[in-house]
């Protein structure tokens, strides 16, 4: 391979100094050449050269262009023939010698034919000389590879010096000095001594400057111009150098095939004799490899045939089933639909759980008001009846000493008491017992602010989903979708398990609609009349497949959706807000408990586990029953006989509230809360401590009706549940009192009473001892 010529060529630029030692490398113009010398590139002057042209300025400059004559013709040896025309113009005399050198490829061997051409002398710049050197072109073209290696080898050859530093340096001199060396000796050489050492350039003039700065440009556009035509001229080379390879095996081939032609009709050439047997042969290879490819071939086509009729087979399928696609756009449709329902649910819980959070501060704000209340007012009517038996601390007029704030108290006690006496009267409540109240009655002012900010708080919950459309915040067009989905392509719907992810979607858009949900109060909305109720009912009932599974997802999506949003509800009410003293808020709670229990599959721990929490705490907080001694009594209308009676039948109402929940929790727990914890420990011990007479009779009447009756269904029973011990010796005890006064007919309450819980066997004593033979009957009736 060819090497790759280097793309840097310069134009050579050569001093008239003929004392110059080699002509690539740049001189000073300005040193005095010495005659005889050779010039650069091994080319000579000719002897008869005049001296006084280099004596009389000692100094000159020489313009070299070499470059092929339009004219020019090629040797007979393919050498090409260059002619080099050198300018040497004197500055003393202004005279221009114009020399014609005809460079050949002998210019390797360092000879060159020279012809001079001497012009006129004159200092005129119309001089032939002048006008050559404006007109020729700095560009050099190189015609062969060969002159090409010379130039090459001429450049390395002006490289070498390089590597050094010449100690033989020329100063110039000045004007004088150089007119009087010449004068005197023009031979001569001034010494090192005697050399000016100039350390400035001298100054240009306006048109030496204009003159060297365009003489720069044109040597870089030369250059950059030589450089991009070198390139071409080694592309050139090498695309020959191809060329000609193939034309030499084109050829070789060509004139081996005429050589073929040629032995084929060449008659004095031999052919081995033919053999039949041998072109048989030959002949049937070439049909076996023929019919093998043909076998190929024919596989290749059926093969393709089959691919044919499979595809039209496809597209026949894909045709007749142009459903596929509205499936996937339906399947499309569904997956943006519940992604957008997520998002939409995923921004919104944030103001749902704030909402929910408001609602729950309120009301627990307004239950520990009324808790609190109720006691500090029994805590102080309790220290005011505690004063009324301390005869030493009353005062003359029989008055007591109270302060302010607790005459206060005691007086909005007894306008609650007069206003609730008062609502009684107007309803013909006249059977009420002092007691019984619920006492949760809140001032205009506390009801006034207490309902402006829930009337704020379900403003906003309405302004949740108000930029919602309804397809993504109302529970019935969700379900609808999801229907559609499972009546179209039902073994997707079930291999999805929506059923079990419904209740997770659809339990922020219930929280919201269960805000203004309060199962505290007996006039709430049932659970069974809310939408949402009603649409997940209606979805499930739908449900064809479920009907055949027992164990269907969509069954259980009801049950799901309450554990899930309606018993953590419960619970929080329960634990927070919830008096166990009111009965209106117990029966409310009771009557949704039911319904949430029966619509569950198993009972809610948790939800079980509060409420019995917080009877606990209501017996142990709010149940307190004074006893007082009996000397110290004056009456029923007495204040500590009416404080007294109010304890009571608080506790009682307790009492029946606690066994409203039978059915709901176990009868154990039940027993332990309202029998052992309340009757066995308040109730008997204040009956014990009052009079026994028609009034003790009533009240153990009625913790009797509070009784559940599915306690004693069991016929086979004739002694009571063991709690109830104590209340039947109490009645007992009672009856035996009561016969010696001749209160017959509280005896036979009390036999009654005993027959219920059933006491069979105290009762028949009973029976017998005060000789009651009409209730004997009943007795062995039951």
């Amino acid at each position: 391979m060819a090497l790759r010529p280097q793309r840097t060529f310069r134009r050579r630029q050569v001093e008239s100094s003929d004392s110059d030692s080699d002509g690539a490398k740049e001189q000073s113009a300005e040193k005095p050449a010495e005659p005889g010398r050779p010039s650069a590139g091994g080319r000579t002057e000719g002897a008869e050269r005049p001296r006084g042209a280099r004596s009389a300025r000692g100094r000159g400059r020489v313009w070299a262009s070499s470059r092929r004559s339009p004219g020019a013709a090629s040797r007979g040896d393919g050498t090409a023939v260059t002619t080099e025309t050198r300018c040497v113009r004197s500055h003393g005399t202004g005279v221009t010698e114009c020399r014609t050198a005809d460079l050949s490829t002998d210019e390797e061997e360092g000879t060159h034919p020279l012809t001079e051409s001497k012009g006129d002398q004159s200092p005129s710049s119309d001089s032939p000389c002048s006008l050559e050197e404006k007109e020729v072109s700095p560009i050099v073209k190189i015609p062969d590879a060969a002159f090409i290696q010379a130039a090459r080898r001429k450049r390395e050859l002006a490289r070498t010096p390089g590597d050094y530093i010449s100690l033989a340096v020329n100063h110039p001199r000045s004007t004088s000095d150089s007119k009087r060396s010449d004068e005197e000796d023009p031979d001569s050489d001034p010494d090192d001594h005697e050399k000016r050492i100039l350390f400035a350039p001298r100054p240009q003039t306006l048109r030496q400057r204009m003159a060297e700065e365009a003489s720069i440009r044109n040597e870089e556009s030369s250059e950059e111009s030589q450089e991009d035509e070198n390139q071409d001229i080694w592309e050139q080379q090498q695309m020959r150098k191809a060329v000609k390879i193939t034309e030499g095996q084109n050829i070789d081939l060509s004139l081996s095939s005429k050589s073929q032609t040629l032995k084929k009709f060449d008659t004095s050439i031999s052919f081995p004799p033919v053999n039949l047997e041998i072109i048989k042969k030959q002949l049937n290879n070439r049909l076996t490899l023929l019919q093998d490819s043909h076998r190929a071939h024919q596989r290749e086509y059926e093969k393709c045939v089959q691919d044919i009729k499979s595809s039209k087979t496809a597209i026949q399928n894909l045709e007749s089933a142009s459903d596929q696609a509205l499936n996937y756009k339906f399947y499309k449709g569904m997956k943006i639909y519940v992604e957008n329902i997520i998002d939409c649910l995923n921004e919104k819980i944030i103001s749902i759980v704030e909402l929910e959070s408001s609602i729950y501060t309120l009301l627990l704000k307004r239950s520990e008001a009324l808790l609190k209340r109720r006691q500090e007012e029994l805590k102080c009517e309790s220290s005011y009846l505690q004063q009324l038996s301390c005869k030493d601390e009353t005062l003359a007029n029989g008055s007591l000493a109270l302060d302010g704030k607790d005459q206060q108290i005691l007086e909005e006690i007894e306008a609650r008491r007069m206003q609730r006496r008062q609502a009684r009267a107007l309803s013909g409540n006249c059977d009420h017992q002092e007691g019984m109240s619920s006492d949760d009655e809140l001032s205009p002012a506390e009801m006034t602010d207490f309902h402006k900010h829930q009337g704020d708080i379900l403003q906003d919950c309405k302004k949740v989903f108000e930029d919602v459309h309804d397809d993504f915040c109302n529970v019935q067009n969700i379900l609808l979708k999801f229907q559609q989905w499972r009546e179209k392509f039902p073994d997707s719907y079930y291999e999805a398990f929506v059923g079990f992810c419904l209740p997770k979607l659809l339990s922020p858009l219930i929280r919201v609609q269960l805000l203004d949900w309060n199962p505290l109060k007996m006039d709430s909305m049932g659970l069974d009349r809310m939408p949402w109720f009603t649409a997940i009912t209606e979805f499930m009932e739908s449900s064809t497949e479920d009907r055949e599974k027992e164990d269907g997802s969509d069954k259980k999506i009801l049950s799901a959706v309450i554990n899930k949003t309606v018993v953590p509800r419960l619970t929080d009410f329960v634990e927070i807000i919830w008096d166990p003293l009111s009965t209106s808020q117990t029966r409310s709670l009771t009557m949704h408990c039911r319904m949430v229990f029966e619509q569950l599959a198993s009972e809610n721990e948790d939800l079980l586990k509060s409420i019995v929490a917080r009877m606990k705490k209501s017996i142990e907080d709010d149940v307190f029953i004074p006893l007082y001694p009996k000397s110290s009594e004056d009456g029923k209308m007495s204040p500590r006989s009416k404080f007294q009676e109010r304890q009571f039948w608080g506790a009682l109402k307790l009492f029946r509230n606690i066994l409203l929940w039978n059915g709901l929790l176990p009868d154990d727990t039940l027993q332990d809360l309202g029998l052992g914890k309340l009757l066995n420990r308040y109730l008997i011990i204040a009956l014990t401590n009052a009079i026994r007479g028609p009034d003790a009779v009533k009240k153990c009447s009625q913790i009797a009706a509070c009784l559940p009756e599915r306690w004693f269904e069991n016929s086979a029973m004739r002694t009571s549940i063991p709690q109830l011990e104590n209340f039947i010796q109490f009645l007992l005890q009672s009856a035996r009192k009561l016969s010696k006064n001749e209160f017959r007919n509280e005896v036979n309450e009390i036999v009654l009473i005993l027959v219920k819980v059933k006491a069979l066997n105290q009762a028949e004593s009973l029976i017998e001892e005060h000789h009651l033979e009409p209730l004997a009957a009943q007795v062995t009736g039951v």
